[in-house]
């Protein structure tokens, strides 16, 4: 089971920050390696950046809610804790797509399946989703596709 070069990159942060004597950050780090233990147990598998990758995007996905949730509360003490957390996964995570980059992508998907219409909405989401990778939000794809299907 060989481990992946974003892995290695997050246990290598690992023993920085132990180091450094950084146990904000060491705690984040072993929260995701955790998570990904858990996902390669569950899948009896070794996993690769891509599957990371994922892992990494949806637990940034929740921090965010958190932020949100937390700032909705006036509970400004775990909203900045909540933000620290995201700042840490966010290293590990692609740059985020421009708009102009991303109008790009979802476009080249509408027409590789030929998409006439939002009843095609499920193909051209799956085709550009494939092609984002993590770099965009769900929800940005999802509105853009939309626009751009309703003409």
């Amino acid at each position: 089971m060989a481990a992946s070069e974003l892995q290695g990159r997050i246990k290598s942060e690992v023993i920085t920050a132990m180091k450094a004597k950084d146990k904000q950050r060491l705690g984040v780090l072993r929260m995701v390696q955790a998570a990904i233990k858990q996902v390669e147990v569950d899948e009896r598998r070794g996993l690769d950046d891509q599957d990371i990758l994922k892992i990494l995007t949806s637990y940034a996905r929740r921090v965010k809610e958190q932020v949100k949730s937390y700032g909705d509360g006036g509970r400004s003490d775990l909203q900045a804790a909540a933000e620290a957390e995201l700042v840490v996964v966010s290293e590990f995570l692609p740059a985020e797509l421009g708009d102009a980059e991303l109008e790009k992508i979802v476009r080249a998907a509408v027409a590789e399946c030929g998409a006439a219409g939002p009843q095609d909405m499920g193909k051209v989401m799956k085709a550009a989703l494939s092609q984002v990778a993590g770099r965009a939000d769900g929800g940005r794809v999802s509105a853009l596709v939309k626009m751009i299907l309703a003409g």
